[in-house]
């Protein structure tokens, strides 16, 4: 048998639906949204967060607007069970947003889980346990009435453990993992089970109604069968009108996003994922791709990513992982054009576009400015081989290693000279036009000493810059010496700046050792990038920022 073998795999078998309705369905509204980011997709990294890093993406989320984060599985990471006490006992959860957390259905997890919640005022207790056949015959060995037991055990030790913590309100979410897997009338059996436990004796109000979820937690279908399996599941579900329908897709075939908009149509009301897509394998369902899937369709998503420069910096900051230049409506050159077809079309429907009429512009299904992005960047040269190749020589001659960000605004001004002088420019050359254009300090401002303080994670700094001929000194404080750096400018000029981007690296080694820094950053809503060396580490920054802020002023 050959290796790459087809055969040793068989299709799943699809739901036997009678006049399904979600192919004629519409979505109108955006679903109720939980971030998993602080929990699945944390616990897919090399390095998972540590509580700074937990902070400052609690911080991101709550600031586009979730309403539901699942915070961690605070029974199996101490991690988890101090982030979740520094929430609670610092009082960071806004009143209207809800938190959530992971357990299987044993009691000692069960337990810890709400010693970890003692104190909030509404929390989201999401238990959960397999139940495809793959895991009843090969990892647990028990028949379907034997993992239905495990459920049910579950669900009582959820509903004693919230009994005996009054003062809070807690919400129920159950999910039957592996539920794409799971033989779709055995899912419907085993979660009637569990309600029956939690709201066999009480008449449910809307707002404390459970949750059931159903996470495709290994895609192994085309969306369509899911689809036709929740909706399937919506239609054969005992008490479907007293809980709320959720999913919890992954990506394992490419296919999360279509996977939980066919769901929506099938009925769900409820969708985790995560930012840009993080987590297990190949990832959970991306959040911001579904929700301005929403947004390019006149559907008001609930959620803002209009910043998403500040949504990536966090997100790599926290997760070190990196966004992928073509990512669905935020990737870096999803807005640009090296077709010169392309081009033409944008530039006339641009051209015609009026202000305050449905957008129409060929190759641009949204107004990249609503997203933070200007037009700058759309039409872009089409030279794969021009970009390339100054970046191999300025590496090569001098050490520098330009940002793929930076490349592009490099191989314009070469190419504009190039056409100017109608011959082959050289690397002298070259280089000369990466200091001219990028280090030239044309409004001579610079930077003579500075004194930076470190207060915790504050900075304060105090420096002296001659503008003009002119000293001046300045003072700014900030979470790090860039911010703190820039608030001072901020305050002396009044200019709004904002970092889009920055890199630095070594470009020479012993004695002779030097720092390059390349910024790039949004100057009352206009982009300039700056470039400086320089020995000091710290000051080469600073001098970076000086000469964009020059070039905004040429």
């Amino acid at each position: 048998m050959q290796s790459f073998n087809c055969h040793k795999y068989k299709q799943v078998t699809n739901v036997a639906i009678q006049n399904r309705s979600w192919p004629n369905c519409v979505i109108e509204k955006a679903p109720r949204w939980v971030s998993v980011d602080l929990r699945d997709g944390n616990q897919a990294l090399l390095e998972p967060m540590d509580i700074q890093k937990k902070k400052k993406m609690w911080g991101l989320l709550i600031k586009l607007g979730f309403k539901e984060i699942e915070v961690g599985f605070p029974s199996a990471s101490q991690s988890d069970y101090d982030f979740i006490r520094w929430l609670i006992d610092e009082d960071k959860i806004p009143a209207d947003v809800s938190i959530q957390v992971l357990m299987q259905a044993r009691e000692a997890l069960i337990v810890r889980s709400f010693e970890a919640l003692r104190g909030v005022h509404r929390a989201i207790i999401h238990l959960y346990n397999s139940t495809s056949q793959v895991q009843r015959e090969r990892v647990f060995k028990l028949d379907k009435p034997g993992i239905i037991a495990i459920a049910c055990r579950g669900a009582k030790w959820v509903k004693r453990e919230a009994n005996r913590y009054p003062q809070s309100e807690w919400i129920f979410e159950y999910s039957p993992e592996s539920f794409s897997n799971t033989e779709v009338d055995y899912a419907v059996e085993i979660c009637d089970a569990v309600l029956n436990v939690w709201q066999a004796d009480s008449q449910v109000e809307p707002q404390q109604a459970c949750i059931i979820n159903l996470p495709s937690t290994v895609e192994s279908t085309t969306p369509n069968i899911f689809a036709d399996q929740v909706e399937y599941f919506s239609n054969h579900l005992s008490r479907r009108d007293q809980i709320v329908l959720s999913v919890h897709t992954h990506n394992d075939r490419g296919g999360a996003v279509a996977s939980a908009e066919l769901a929506v149509l099938a009925g769900a009301e409820r969708v985790e994922g995560t930012l840009f897509g993080n987590g297990e394998r190949t990832g959970n369902m991306d959040i911001i791709t579904m929700a301005m899937n929403l947004y390019s369709q006149g559907i008001n998503p609930e959620l803002d990513f209009s910043q998403p420069d500040e949504m990536i910096q966090v997100y790599k900051a926290c997760t070190g992982l990196d966004i992928h230049p073509r990512h669905p409506w935020v990737g870096e050159l999803v807005y640009t054009a090296f077709s010169g077809s392309h081009q033409d079309a944008i530039r006339k429907c641009l051209h015609i576009q009026m202000e305050g009429e449905p957008w129409q512009v060929a190759y641009l299904p949204i107004d990249p400015r609503d997203i933070g992005r200007d037009y700058q960047a759309i039409i872009r040269v089409n030279s794969q081989s021009g970009k390339g190749g100054i970046a191999f020589v300025l590496e090569r001659d001098y050490g520098i290693i330009l940002p793929r960000w930076m490349q592009v605004e490099m191989a314009q001004v070469v190419q504009r000279e190039s056409e100017q002088c109608g011959s082959e420019i050289d690397s002298t050359h070259i280089y000369q036009l990466f200091q001219k254009h990028f280090m030239a300090n044309a409004c001579e401002i610079k930077l003579q000493s500075f004194q930076l303080d470190r207060q915790g994670e504050n900075h304060k700094i105090n420096m002296t810059l001659i503008e003009k001929g002119n000293h001046v000194r300045l003072h700014g404080c900030g979470e790090g010496g860039l911010a703190a750096f820039v608030h001072a400018w901020q305050k002396h000029t009044g200019q709004s700046i904002h970092m889009t981007h920055y890199d630095e690296h070594a470009i020479a080694s012993g004695t002779d050792a030097q720092a390059i820094a390349f910024v790039q950053l949004k100057i009352n809503g206009q982009r300039f990038t700056g470039v400086a060396i320089d020995a000091d580490s710290i000051a080469v920054t600073f001098k970076a920022v000086l000469s964009a802020i020059c070039r905004s002023y040429t």
